[in-house]
């Protein structure tokens, strides 16, 4: 034990016990005795920062204890043998010395036979004696010292100068007295002796100094509280509320001049017109397109000038008042909004007019204008109530509890937004009918149907229409895969939820209904995805299974057929899928309609009203007042298990509702629970299934069964469900296919017997799928008649198991001549028992359908989902592949879940296509072209296939919640960040080859080649192109440029302006939009629009109510933006791949930063000094 150090000797006994069993290093060591420097060999342990070392590894007393806190280890060299040594010869040891940091205390020498073991024993040893840690508390230590030595000349220094101060309080009170004595001293002295000497210098000294320091130290005073002012989250934020206010009169400003547009170049000329000879438009017409614009004209106006008259009084801005007058006044939007429907139909009837369109082109050129439709100046009052709401929840923000303006604002934010929800669902219908109207106007010869307001826009997209069998046979095999053929057949489709047009496209952009077949109701429509070998039109080889056929039965015409060709399986199935969904809806609707409006007193809307759940508010749910496509009132709020419930409730299910929700049901839920639900809905339909669905899934109505029992219009006869329905219930003994085929080919046209549906299974677990005993058809009752002959079999194509899973042409519902034909699984003469087994036969059908139907939607369209999570893959595939050990499932079932599986199986991308790791490949090549070899052309085209690349390469995930706007963007939306890159990217190689040339002509060139670029991009519709070159020439490098510009030909800066006017982020990019919604696919638009949009949703609408009820308002804002980039990144660029050019095109090494081309700029052209 060192010397000079106590211990308890009872603790350090316990101390070596557990060193001896739990020590960090135990072991043998040769210890140097001090007396006769004699080595021996001990047992040592080491425990924290002790050493113990002991006779032998049995000794249960240590011989000695050394405290290693503080010391230092190191090997040490093996000591000299002399040659008088006695001691026998050893093999070679390692030696080490611990060197204690006490006085006095004489180091210790150990030696060990094994290096490794020595090593390690010199490291314990060093860990051990917790050297940082001292040399740390060392350094602190001094600090600490510092610190104090600081602290003790402060207190030095303040005594200093507090002894200064009362020493200056000292002198100023003697001052005080000097003057009273010499005031006192002033008023004895005669009055002729004042009158003539002036005041004491000294005096007058005194008083310039006090009167010095009084100011200094005001002005000191003032100036700490307006910097801290300044510095206080209170002036930030009235700094961000006055900023706020000027941007809201900005926009009136705007807003007025929008409305005086309106007003004074289009209503108040047409209505000159109306009152003419010949008018070109009635004045009824007039007051039924603009409404009460005029008046709402006037009273922003009126608003206007009162927040200009605030704006004069700044800095105190006092708006609340302003509110409290408009608010009373801004249900005129009201009627506005009711009729703009109507307004917009109005003016495309009066367009059919060829004196009147003339007229209005007329006035749409107007220079005012600036190239607006009049349709885009009718739908800026139905963004305004938004925008006042908006701008109030920021005032909102920055203004404090206590303003006085806080409970006024605050009840003009809630009056707006009571406001706002009976106008939004307009609004989004307005959207609808712009999109629609400007379809129709591209069309030549017109398309009325277009003016249908229930007639939603669904997609479109380029297809190849393929000859009919009959032209066909006069082409040749290699006619059909040629580049003419693709180029003579390609079409432009349109599919509506009620109809699908097919257009051919003019050199002008103008488009062309086909003679036949350019408008095909999709009722009179069934859908063929897989084409047979044994059909007739399936006669071409080489197409990949990229066509699908549809087969067209017109009730007055003959039959004929379309078939088209996708440009990928990914097209092919988003397609099918879409029109596959619209067949089944309209025919839904269809059948409920026929059924009950014809059949029975009993109509659509009073059967939706008699489900209180699909149109009344209530705790989990909230409805608007438009309808979707299936004429249900649209969700406004509801919870998620409202929406799962409406996904699946069989009696209908909206395109735009399933759209919406796959969208955006990650916002609110996860696809386990999405998956789980439709695996119940399979596995349980009875529990599943709201109660109420099922009661009106079969329409059951005993009272009037028996006033009229064998009617056969009674609605209890129809069984309803969603596509493909069983097309009969076959028994176990006979064939399915032929029990399909009687019961096609026999329609129910006289009295039958009833069929009894009412009573409804208490469980599901009684009955299950594959149970023994199934109904069989039996004979008609007495009374009832059939058709004296019936064909044995139907068309072999209608049996095919590669339809899909569409209703079948003969199942679908007609009347003629008063007849009442009705299909098939209206079955009549069924026993008890067989009339509850079909019942809930049909229920298990349907129910399968339902989540066919939403599964084959989900993976076709939104197949990034599955890829992206391998659990969801696997869940759906288990659940199908249930589906198919189902043994009463139909054939189209089987069938359609066979497609389903094979789409999860296939690649996201088709092997023709470039993908994005192909572009980071080409960038790492060598550059093989310069910018000189390569044409306007070549560059266009490659800069549009490669943004199209990398912008189809997004998965629309990314933009759910502004990831991009996030700290960790980079992680959450690594494709917007690429496509961000890939931008600036494009921008600096334009800016930097522009700044490589030396002399003035050469920049001039290349300034109006990269134009005539930007101009191809926009013919390509690559409006991200233009973008790109545009904003390369407004750096401050390129346009401080003057020399180079003047040397630019005129023309060339024409077109540049007119560029930079389309792409303008002006008006919340104004122009674009009104571009975009004109073009048609491929297109490449700019992403920061779209971006900027969904920023603006999330911003301005929670997800969530204050109940916890989800917006599902928002969730279809978000989608329509969504669906609309989707649009564009499905459409694919026919454009072939130059390596040469996009080698030149992702040549980093060309590229500068922007310091460098500012500096060159410099060079290039020196700054002029001023005069």
């Amino acid at each position: 034990m060192q010397k000079g150090v106590r211990y308890n000797e009872g603790h350090a006994l316990y101390l070596s016990v557990v060193a001896r069993k739990e020590g960090a290093k135990r072991g043998f060591l040769s210890k140097k005795t001090t007396e006769n420097s004699r080595w021996t060999e001990k047992y040592f342990a080491l425990y924290q920062n002790v050493l113990f070392y002991f006779e032998n590894d049995q000794s249960t007393r240590p011989s000695g204890i050394y405290l290693l806190e503080g010391c230092t280890c190191e090997r040490a060299p093996a000591p000299k043998v002399s040659a008088i040594s006695k001691e026998p010869p050893e093999k070679q040891q390692h030696y080490f010395l611990v060197i204690f940091g006490h006085d006095g205390q004489k180091p210790l020498e150990l030696r060990t036979e094994e290096e490794t073991d020595c090593n390690e024993w010199v490291e314990f040893i060093q860990q051990a004696s917790y050297s940082d840690i001292i040399i740390e508390r060392e350094i602190l230590m001094q600090k600490y010292i510092h610190l104090v030595q600081i602290m003790e000349t402060e207190k030095v220094a303040a005594n200093q100068l507090r002894t200064q101060l009362e020493d200056q309080d000292t002198e100023i009170e003697r001052l005080k007295a000097e003057i009273v004595v010499l005031n006192k001293t002033k008023e004895r002295m005669q009055p002729s002796q004042s009158n003539q000497e002036e005041e004491d210098p000294d005096i007058k000294k005194i008083k310039k100094v006090q009167s010095f320091m009084r100011g200094w130290l005001c002005r000191r005073k003032w100036k700490i509280i307006v910097q801290d002012y300044i510095c206080s989250p209170h002036a930030e934020s009235m700094r961000k509320r006055n900023q706020i206010v000027f941007n809201m009169v900005e926009a009136e400003t705007e807003y007025v001049h929008q409305l005086s547009i309106l007003v004074n170049c289009f209503l108040r000329p047409l209505r000159m017109a109306a009152s003419s000879k010949k008018p070109p438009i009635s004045h009824d017409d007039v007051s039924s397109i603009f409404l009460n614009s005029e008046t709402i004209m006037f009273l922003h106006e009126i608003f206007h000038q009162g927040l200009q008259a605030r704006i004069a009084n700044w800095p105190t801005l006092v708006l609340a008042d302003l509110f409290d007058i408009l608010l009373p006044m801004l249900n005129i939007y009201q009627e506005f909004v009711r009729n703009h429907q109507y307004s917009l139909q109005v003016l495309a009837n009066c367009k059919q007019n060829r004196d009147f369109d003339k007229l209005l082109k007329q006035y749409e050129s107007n220079a005012a204008c600036e190239g607006r439709m009049l349709e885009t100046f009718l739908t800026y009052p139905m963004f305004q109530i938004p925008r006042y709401i908006i701008t109030l929840h920021e005032l909102l923000a920055h203004t404090p509890h206590e303003h006085v303006e806080r409970k006024s604002l605050e009840f003009a934010k809630s009056k707006l937004e009571e406001l706002s929800k009976m106008m939004h669902d307009e609004v989004s219908d307005t959207e609808n009918i712009r999109k629609n109207l400007a379809i129709e106007r591209m069309i030549v010869e017109g398309c009325d149907i277009l003016l249908d307001t229930s007639q939603t826009f669904v997609r479109q997209g380029s297809l190849i229409q393929l000859p009919s069998s009959s032209e066909r046979g006069m082409l040749s095999k290699v006619r059909l895969g040629s580049l003419t053929l693709r180029k003579e057949g390609e079409r432009q489709c349109f599919l509506f939820t009620k109809h699908f047009l097919i257009c051919t496209r003019t050199s002008g952009g103008k488009l062309h209904l086909l003679k036949q077949g350019g408008a095909l109701s999709l009722i009179e429509c069934t859908l063929i995805e897989e084409l047979e070998a044994s059909d007739e039109d399936c006669e071409c080889q080489g197409f990949n299974h990229l066509e699908f056929k549809i087969v067209v039965e017109p009730p007055d015409g003959q039959s004929f057929s379309v078939v088209l060709l996708a440009p990928s399986r990914q097209e092919k199935a988003a397609w099918t899928s879409d029109i596959s969904q619209c067949i089944d809806n309209i025919r839904c609707n269809g059948l409920m309609t026929s059924v009950f409006e014809e059949n029975s007193k009993v109509s659509v809307p009073h059967m939706i009203k008699s489900d209180a759940r699909l149109h009344k508010d209530d705790v989990d749910i909230c409805f608007s007042k438009t309808l979707n496509s299936c004429k249900v009132p649209q969700i406004r709020y509801a919870s998620v298990e409202r929406l799962l419930e409406r996904l699946t409730d069989l009696r209908f299910l909206s395109i735009d509702f399933l759209n919406t929700f796959l969208h955006t049901y990650r916002i609110f839920t996860t696809a386990a629970v999405v998956i789980d639900k439709l695996a119940d809905i399979y596995k349980k339909p009875f529990t599943s299934i709201p109660v109420r669905s099922l009661e009106l899934f079969f329409a059951t109505n005993q009272g009037s069964w028996a006033t009229d029992p064998l009617n056969n219009k009674s609605p209890r006869l129809c069984r309803k469900f969603s596509s493909p329905p069983p097309l009969s219930i076959p028994p176990r003994t006979s064939s399915p296919v032929h029990s399909r085929k009687l019961s096609l080919s026999s329609p129910v046209s006289g009295k039958v017997g009833v069929l009894d549906l009412s009573a409804t299974p208490s469980s599901s677990a009684a009955n299950s799928p594959t149970s023994s005993h199934c109904p069989s058809i039996s004979s008609p009752p007495p009374g009832s008649t059939r058709p004296p002959s019936a064909p044995a079999s139907s068309e072999p194509g209608d049996l095919s198991p590669c339809r899909s899973p569409s209703t079948p042409r003969h199942l679908r519902y007609r009347q003629t001549g008063g007849e009442l034909h009705v299909p098939s699984f209206f079955l009549p003469g069924f026993s008890n028992s067989e009339k509850t087994c079909d019942k809930e036969f049909i229920i298990r059908r349907a129910a399968t359908n339902r989540v066919l139907n939403v599964l084959r939607h989900w993976v076709s369209k939104h197949s990034q989902d599955f890829d992206m999570n391998g659990e969801l893959k696997m869940g759906v595939i288990g659940l199908l592949e249930e589906v198919l050990r189902d043994p009463d499932l139909l054939p189209q079932e089987r069938k359609a879940t066979s497609n389903i599986l094979s789409a999860l199986s296939q690649d996201e991308q088709d092997d023709a296509q470039l993908r994005i790791e192909d572009i980071l490949q080409m960038a790492e090549s060598p550059k093989a072209e310069c910018f000189e070899s390569l044409s306007a052309m070549e560059l266009a085209e490659q800069i549009t296939l490669l943004d199209h690349i990398v912008f189809r390469s997004i998965p629309y995930e990314e933009f759910l919640g502004q990831g991009w706007m996030k700290v960790d963007k980079s992680e959450r939306t690594p494709y917007i960040m690429k496509t961000s890159q890939h931008f600036n990217d494009m921008s600096n190689l334009v800016a930097s080859q522009i700044m490589t040339h030396t002399d003035v002509g050469s920049r001039a060139s290349s300034i109006e080649k990269w134009l005539a670029v930007a101009d191809i991009c926009r013919c390509l519709n690559n409006y991200n192109g233009v973008l790109e070159i545009t904003s390369a020439l407004n750096r401050s490098a390129i346009y401080r440029l003057k020399k180079t510009w003047a040397k630019v030909c005129k023309q060339t800066k024409a077109l540049m302006d007119r560029l930079q006017k389309t792409v303008s982020s002006e008006g919340r990019f104004k122009n674009l939009r009104e571009t975009l919604k004109n073009c048609n696919p491929p297109c490449v638009p700019y992403l920061g629009m779209y971006l900027t949009d969904l920023a603006f949703i999330e911003e301005g609408t929670p997800n969530f109510t204050e109940e916890g009820l989800v917006n599902f308002s928002k969730m279809r804002m978000i989608s329509h933006i969504i669906r609309e980039i989707r649009q564009f990144q499905q459409a694919p660029y026919r454009i072939e791949h130059q390596p040469k050019v996009t080698q030149f095109l992702l040549d980093k090494t060309l590229v500068m930063d922007e310091d460098t081309l500012y500096e060159l700029s410099l060079k290039i052209e020196p700054r002029v000094p001023p005069g």
